[in-house]
């Protein structure tokens, strides 16, 4: 069927453009029209993409945003507060976990008001940990003083990501403004979206930044950000803030009037549908309220009163609307896409309670449903589901149960998930085959492990029929280093790709114990299991478990791990707990998409470091985590790779032995990822084994101190120049060219510079 474009761009007053784009990408989109001075981000799941696309369009030089990838969610928070200080304009995007993150940043900005934009797209928290849709980030943002805008579909993510900054730069709102959306139900589906078709004409919307207001560069009214405030100072302070929140609102409804007489586009802070005559209703938030309207409909060709509420706007929340439109509704199931743990309901629900007592509306029966959890579909049958259960209500007078989760099913004792692995035998794993001894003289450890072949008799500690990508080098790198410990062990995977592919629950691919945290605390979290491992072996509570002294605690992180964990990891170095860490690096945020990490090098391709006419890649050098180990003085810190069988055996014997009897080990082995290193799926040992003859990943050993190197490739005459390495690699064969000369040689020359570093060392045991 023809479209006709003109009905379609509708009246109009500015010209617009049809375009076929996800939430994710509108965001992107308003951003780059708008054109902001700094994004500071990092990448999470569903959200990553927004930055994604934003430096794509930077690569082509389609916007002049500086991107500012950081160490974690809670650094991209305050590099965004640091950049709104300083008087320009901000954008950030995030989700879930990542959110609660940098929670403690968001009272800080909005105490302190200084505007910025930031997009939710709406996740399940963890734990467990799941990816997809709900709410639950988004109720944490509620007491958090910004203003909270609302998306339901890709249309309004753009619509709302341009008016959010005219809202939070109002003179009587200057506060940081939430827009928030449906991760993957509005991030990632496409939809025809209209669009400014001239970047000045969203300009001459949005306005100039308002002037008179102090920022950090000002150097001739200078100014104190964030002091320490006392009463009754402080409660003036917030006091303000609530007045500037509430001025949001009205300030909003004028914004939005002027946005519908521009683009004939209208978002009022309540979307009410066939609300005139309801008798029941039903109340839900985004991606769901477009579907409950289907449902309306239907049930009014059946002669049933119903309609549906949608918020534009839920901070500040509009109680007086919301009893407004419910004054002659008989029931309203109220969905909650989160719950408010123990609160009888989840955040909505209360807050429609309360608007209904506070504006004397005691007649509206209200039944809330939690439903749609972790991304659980939403289907026209739900939305008749949840109309039922108004209309029980309104023909009985009374709510029969008020509270209950909706799409749930009750567990059931004989469905519980089976063991299938059998527990690996102690015996099996304490071969005896490799020895570990102290030499006296020298200080350091004397390995012996037998041929290799006589290790393959020790049983996987990872089973068969994980879900990794052909070709993966995590599990071969991993059993390699496992096949030179001994016994026992319990180990914690930080989130990634090595987590995500062997636990989708009811299955695991774990043989021994596993625990699984986020990112930023691993390196915490199993040293709290290494203490209560020691001290209730002290108090003789863990004999009648036949524990052996050797268990050994090994937690594995990787996918830029070590960017965002790098805090707790120092700390449990410090501390020098009795346990690993191992890193497998495979350069990049691999488990999100392929973003950047700090130990991406320089010049590599990413999805956050693209390759076009305007950049070349990764603009900065890569993190060295080994040598940052080192230098917490722990008892022992090395690199591997499987290229090198025996040396990482070794490396895992004398791992295991400093573990057990001194303290904290750290180990990095690099490993290939065929995926996103856009190479070949055969070649992943050869393409680590050219990193390291290429002296980009030299093979080395820190030994209280001292540093050894293992393997020297120009010793044993097989050094190859660094071009050769990155031409086995799709992601970084454009460093080759000749437009990239100057950044390939840089890369060549600190690779030189570490490698001279390393070996200078190795000759001088006081460097």
């Amino acid at each position: 069927m023809a479209i006709d474009i003109k009905k379609e761009l509708g009246e109009a007053k500015i010209e617009q453009r049809i375009v076929y784009e996800s939430g994710n990408e509108m965001a992107a989109y308003a951003a780059h029209q708008i054109n902001y001075h700094i994004m500071g981000y990092f990448p999470i799941s569903p959200s990553t993409e927004v930055a994604q696309f934003l430096d794509l369009m930077k690569t082509n030089g389609q916007h002049d945003i500086v991107l500012i990838p950081a160490d974690g969610e809670h650094g991209s928070a305050g590099v965004c507060y640091g950049a709104s200080t300083a008087g320009g304009r901000v954008f950030n995007a995030t989700s879930a976990n990542g959110y609660l993150y940098m929670l403690e940043q968001m009272p800080v900005q909005s105490g302190t008001r200084f505007p910025m934009v930031m997009n939710l797209v709406c996740r399940s928290v963890s734990g467990p940990l799941d990816i997809h849709g709900d709410h639950s980030d988004l109720y944490y943002a509620l007491n958090t003083g910004w203003p909270i805008l609302m998306c339901r579909d890709p249309q309004a993510v753009y619509d709302m990501n341009i008016m959010a900054l005219k809202l939070a730069e109002d003179p009587s709102v200057r506060l940081p403004v939430l827009v928030a959306s449906d991760g993957y139900f509005t991030s990632h589906q496409k939809r025809r979206v209209q669009t400014f078709a001239n970047r000045e004409d969203v300009h001459a919307f949005v306005g100039e930044q308002p002037k008179g207001f102090p920022n950090t560069l000002d150097r001739d009214n200078p100014i104190t950000v964030g002091p320490y405030m006392n009463e009754p100072d402080y409660i003036n302070n917030c006091y303000q803030q609530s007045v500037a929140m509430y001025n949001a609102e009205e300030v909003f409804d004028r914004i939005r009037k002027e946005y519908a007489d521009l683009t004939g586009r209208d978002y009022p802070i309540l979307d009410l549908y066939r609300m005139e005559d309801a008798e029941v209703a039903v109340f839900l938030m985004n991606s769901s309220s477009e579907i409950i309207k289907d449902v309306v409909d239907q049930l009014r060709e059946k002669g049933i009163k119903a309609g549906s509420i949608a918020p534009n706007m839920i901070r500040p929340f509009p109680a007086k609307q919301i009893a407004e439109a419910l004054k002659n509704v008989k029931a309203i199931t109220v969905g909650d896409r989160a719950d408010s743990y123990g609160g009888h309901g989840g955040n909505m629900v209360n807050e429609i309670k309360a608007a209904l007592f506070t504006h004397r509306n005691h007649d509206t029966l209200v039944i809330s449903r939690v439903y749609g959890l972790g991304g659980k579909d939403f289907y026209a049958e739900d939305g008749h589901n949840l109309f039922q259960f108004a209309i029980d209500a309104m023909n009985k007078g009374y709510v029969e149960v008020p509270f209950d989760y909706y799409g749930h099913t009750p567990g059931d004792p004989t469905k519980a998930p089976k063991r299938v692995l059998t527990p690996m035998k102690y015996e099996d794993l304490k071969t005896g085959l490799i020895t570990v001894t102290p030499d006296e003289q020298t200080g350091k450890l004397n390995v012996r492990i037998p041929p290799l072949r006589s290790l393959t008799k020790k049983p996987k500690r990872i089973a068969p029929g994980h879900g990794a990508c052909p070709g993966c080098g995590i599990f071969s790198g991993l059993e390699l280093f496992f096949k030179g410990i001994e016994g026992d062990i319990v180990a914690l995977f930080h989130t990634g790709c090595a987590m995500v592919v062997t636990t989708g629950y009811p299955y695991s691919a774990h043989k021994a114990t596993y625990i699984h945290n986020l990112f930023q605390n691993g390196a915490a979290t199993l040293s709290g299991v290494v203490e209560m491992f020691w001290e209730r072996k002290r108090r003789g509570e863990l004999d009648e478990l036949g524990l052996k002294d050797d268990f050994t605690f090994v937690m594995i992180t990787g996918d830029g791990g070590m960017d965002i964990g790098m805090g707790p990891a120092i700390g449990a170095a410090l501390r020098n707990h009795k346990m690993i860490i191992l890193e497998y690096d495979n350069e990049g945020y691999m488990n999100t998409g392929a973003q950047l990490s700090y130990s991406t090098p320089l010049g590599h391709r990413t999805s956050t470091s693209n390759v076009g006419k305007k950049q070349g890649g990764k603009v900065f050098h890569h993190k060295d985590t080994a040598q940052i180990m080192a230098a917490t003085h722990i008892p022992y810190v090395f690199t591997g790779s499987e290229a090198y069988p025996q040396d990482l055996v070794k490396k895992a014997a004398k791992a295991q032995w400093y573990a057990q009897n001194e303290g904290l080990v750290y180990g990095k082995i690099l490993i290939a990822c065929p995926l996103n290193w856009l190479s070949d799926d055969q070649q992943g040992s050869n393409i680590v084994g050219a990193a390291v003859d290429s002296c980009f990943f030299p093979l080395y050993e820190v030994e209280h101190g001292v540093t050894t190197l293992t393997y020297n490739p120009e010793d044993k005459g097989k050094k190859v120049p660094l071009a050769d390495w990155l031409k086995t690699m799709g992601k970084t064969k454009h460093m080759t060219k000749p437009e990239y000369e100057e950044s390939l040689k840089s890369f060549e020359h600190e690779v030189e510079r570490r490698w001279n570093i390393l070996k200078a060392k190795h000759e001088n045991p006081y460097l």
